[in-house]
């Protein structure tokens, strides 16, 4: 028995399991949710048929170091460098847009914001909402084309300046009269921040995504585009349809409802909800 238990103490010492602490299970979890969401935003990017080609390349470099081919293998050491840069000017947009939606999760956020600034990160007051709504509708009742952009927390200030400033409240009367055909303010979209209208006529960036309908047009696709490079939402209003469709984070929600469209811009400006029931118990409480 004794040595039975000497062969596996000096055979089988490298099976033993290592010693794992909590810092090393944190590590683990780091690295593998840093991989998986990097595996997620190459299947979404063209960056995945380059990964296909990086893997024949691997491939064509194992073959090289096994049979020894010193000239190819001299060929990939003196180009490597110069392919790590080729890549990253040539996938630029994709990693800023991978660098700012990871700047959008916000992780921390809730640890940093105190108790006496949560009122001011809602965005729109429930008026606000409601104009916007009611104007909506009444532009898709009349098959009026709009495209309205409401900011979240990334700045719009670029898209701003290529309108025309206004600075006002927000109406569903303004917001009617500004998408009305032949006006000077119709074409283009306008911005709407912290319940004013601070420009019109914006010049918003056009969507690349090949997997729209063919059948969209521009403002469709201007919608979605701002929604890609921003956290803000857009409300489309079809002028060949008077459909409504909502854009956000690059997806694109067609022939949505009035109650719908309310919810989610409720939800999305973090708008407090006022429950009327319970306002009226208390006054009756306090009579």
């Amino acid at each position: 028995m004794e040595r039975i238990l000497d062969f596996i103490k000096k055979y089988g010492s490298w099976m033993e399991l290592p010693s794992i602490t909590l810092i090393d299970i944190l590590e683990i979890a780091i690295i593998a949710f840093g991989i998986y969401q990097v595996i997620i935003w190459v299947k979404k990017t063209r960056a995945w048929m380059l990964v296909k080609g990086l893997i024949v390349l691997l491939v064509i470099c194992l073959i090289a170091i096994i049979l020894n081919m010193n000239v190819v293998l001299w060929i990939f050491e003196k180009t490597i460098g110069v392919g790590i840069t080729a890549l990253i000017i040539v996938f630029q947009p994709e990693l800023r847009k991978a660098l700012e939606q990871l700047g959008r999760k916000q992780i921390f956020k809730p640890l940093l914001v105190f108790d006496s600034q949560k009122g001011e990160n809602e965005k729109f007051s429930e008026k606000t909402v409601n104009e916007i709504v009611r104007a909506t509708y009444e532009l898709a009742r009349a098959k009026t084309g709009a495209l309205i952009v409401l900011g979240n927390e990334v700045t719009l200030a670029e898209y701003e300046r290529t309108g025309i400033v206004l600075d006002s409240l927000v109406s569903s009367q303004l917001l009617i009269n500004i998408f009305e055909h032949n006006t000077p303010l119709h074409d283009g979209a306008i911005i709407i921040q912290k319940d004013r209208i601070t420009s019109a006529t914006c010049y918003l960036p056009l969507s690349d995504n090949m997997e729209l309908s063919k059948d969209l047009g521009t403002r469709h696709r201007a919608g979605v585009g701002i929604s890609e490079v921003t956290d803000s939402l857009t409300i489309i209003v079809s002028e060949e349809t008077g459909k409504v469709s909502i854009a956000f984070g690059g997806e694109l929600l067609r022939n949505v409802d009035g109650e719908y469209l309310k919810a989610k811009i409720t939800n999305f400006t973090g708008t407090p909800k006022i429950d009327k029931r319970r306002l009226r118990f208390w006054k009756r409480k306090e009579k």
